[in-house]
C-alpha cells in the first residue's frame, strides 16, 4: 500500500520576502529585474475590504520567472503615475496571471494596470472541473504545498505592513507561474482550453458594472420592512453614512452597520438616549455614537418628509419573478425552463463543469421566459444561439447548450422529478 504523501507548508518564497518598494528608484529597479525576465507575469493584489470605503490596492505582488518577485506599494505613486503606466506597458507585454480576476481587476485598473492577456488560474480551475479552486487547494492539489491564509482578512492600509503579512502576499504569487503551467496542461488535454481562453477574452473586454440604482435597498434585513416612512428613514441614514464613509475612506458598516440602520429605522429615535436604547439589543458600539447627532439628525429629516417622498414599496424593475411562483403563475414558461435545468445539468456532468460556467441560470431564464420569436413551435437552434449571444453567451457555451434549450422551449408539460419514497413509518413499533 502506497504510503499518503503529505503537502509540504510553504513558509517563506525561495529567494526570501523581498522589501516594498514604494519610490521611484525602487520601482524602476523592480521594472529593469522584471523585463529581463521571461514569459508570464504573476500578479496579485491586496485591499482594505471592510476596513476602508474604496476598493483601492495598498499592495500590488508580482513575479515572473528570471525576473524576480517585486512587492509594490502604489499609494505613494498616485493615479495617472507614468511609472506606473511603463509598468502596464511592461506587463502587456506577455500573458497576466491572476487568481479570481474578477475581484483584482477594479483595483489594478485604478491605477492603470490594465491586463490584456489573462489567464484566471481559479477560472480555469472551475471549467477544468476540480473540486476546490481556491489558491490554497489548487496548490495542494497541484503543487504539493499549503498555504496559510491567515492574514486573508487583514486591513492592508496598515502602515507599515508587517513583515509576516508581507510574506503572505509574496507567497499568494510564488508558485502561481507554475500553477498556470499546470492547469494549462489539464485544460488543454481536457479539449477546455480554448473555453477557458474565451472566458479570460470575456472578463477583459466586459464593461464595468452600471451604478446601482437605489443602493440603499441592499440594506441587509430589508426584509423586515413593511412601511414606507420606515424606507424614508433607512435611505436617509444609509446616504447620510455613505457620505460620511466616502470622505473618511472607511468602510460604512464601521460608523454604522446594516442591522443598526434596520433597528433605527424601526425605533425612529429622536434623542440620543433613546437612540442608544434602540441599538443596545445588537450590542451599542461606541464608534456608533461617535456620529449621534448626525444620525438623528438624518432620522428628523425623513421624518420631516411627506408621504408623497417617501421610497416605493418595490421599484420598477426588468428582474423576472421569482422561480417559484412560474410553475403556478407561469405555467407556460416554466415546462420549458424545467426541462432546459435538467437537460442543461446534464451536459455540466458530461462534460465536467459547474452548471454556472457552463452557461448562466440567468441567461436560461431569460431565454425561457421571452424566447426567440416562433421558437416555441418550431425548433430553432439558430435563434436560440443568437438570444444567448446577446445576453453574453460565449461561443463555446453557445455550441453547448443551444441545442438543448431549443429542444425545451417546444416543452408544453413540466418536467416531473419524482420525489424521493419516505421511509416506512416504525411508529409504535
Amino acid at each position: 500500500m502506497d504510503e499518503e504523501v503529505l503537502p509540504i507548508p510553504l513558509l517563506v518564497p525561495a529567494n526570501g520576502t523581498p522589501p516594498v518598494i514604494d519610490s521611484d528608484a525602487g520601482l524602476k529597479t523592480a521594472m529593469k529585474e522584471l523585463a529581463a525576465g521571461s514569459g508570464p507575469f504573476a500578479v496579485d493584489a491586496e485591499r482594505a475590504s471592510g476596513f476602508r470605503y474604496s476598493a483601492r490596492a495598498y499592495l500590488i505582488q508580482i513575479k515572473r520567472n528570471g525576473g524576480g518577485l517585486h512587492l509594490i506599494d502604489p499609494i505613494p505613486f498616485g493615479l495617472n503615475n507614468p511609472l506606473l503606466a511603463s509598468l502596464d506597458e511592461l506587463l502587456n507585454t506577455d500573458e497576466v496571471i491572476l487568481h479570481a480576476s474578477t475581484q483584482d481587476l477594479p483595483c489594478l485598473r485604478e491605477i492603470g494596470i490594465n491586463p490584456m492577456k489573462l489567464f484566471d488560474t481559479e477560472l480555469g480551475g472551475r471549467i477544468a472541473g476540480l473540486p476546490r479552486v481556491g489558491l490554497g487547494p489548487l496548490l495542494e492539489s497541484l503543487m504539493g504545498v499549503t498555504l496559510a491564509k491567515e492574514h486573508s482578512a487583514a486591513d492592508w492600509s496598515t502602515r507599515p505592513l508587517p513583515q509576516e503579512w508581507l510574506t503572505y502576499a509574496a507567497l499568494d504569487v510564488e508558485l502561481l507561474v507554475e500553477l498556470r503551467d499546470a492547469m494549462y496542461e489539464i485544460l488543454k488535454n481536457a479539449g477546455k482550453l480554448q473555453w477557458a481562453e474565451q472566458e479570460f477574452a470575456s472578463i477583459l473586454k466586459a464593461p464595468p458594472p452600471p451604478p446601482r440604482i437605489d443602493p440603499w435597498r441592499r440594506t441587509s434585513g430589508m426584509h423586515k420592512i413593511r412601511r414606507r416612512d420606515h424606507l424614508a428613514i433607512i435611505r436617509e441614514l444609509w446616504i447620510t453614512r455613505d457620505e460620511l464613509a466616502s470622505g473618511q475612506d472607511i468602510a460604512g458598516g464601521k460608523l454604522l452597520n446594516d442591522s443598526a440602520i434596520i433597528e433605527l429605522c424601526l425605533a425612529a429615535p429622536l434623542t440620543k438616549k433613546e437612540l442608544e436604547k434602540a441599538l443596545r439589543p445588537i450590542g451599542l458600539r461606541a464608534r456608533w455614537l461617535e456620529n449621534c447627532t448626525i444620525w438623528l439628525e438624518a432620522i428628523a429629516r425623513a421624518l420631516a418628509l411627506p408621504e408623497a417622498e417617501w421610497p416605493a414599496m418595490r421599484t420598477q424593475s426588468d428582474a423576472l419573478p421569482p422561480i417559484k411562483l412560474w410553475r403556478e403563475r407561469f405555467p407556460e414558461k416554466f415546462a420549458p425552463l424545467s426541462h432546459a435545468r435538467a437537460l442543461i445539468e446534464a451536459i455540466a456532468t458530461h462534460n465536467s463543469i459547474p452548471v454556472e460556467n457552463l452557461i448562466s441560470p440567468e441567461s436560461i431564464r431569460r431565454i425561457c421566459w421571452s424566447p426567440p420569436s416562433g421558437s416555441t413551435s418550431t425548433r430553432d437552434e439558430a435563434a436560440v444561439g443568437l438570444a444567448l449571444a446577446a445576453l453574453g453567451a460565449r461561443p463555446w457555451q453557445i455550441e453547448l447548450v443551444a441545442g438543448a434549450l431549443a429542444d425545451a422551449l417546444l416543452e408544453r408539460e413540466p418536467l416531473v422529478i419524482e420525489e424521493p419514497e419516505s421511509e416506512p413509518s416504525t411508529e409504535g413499533e
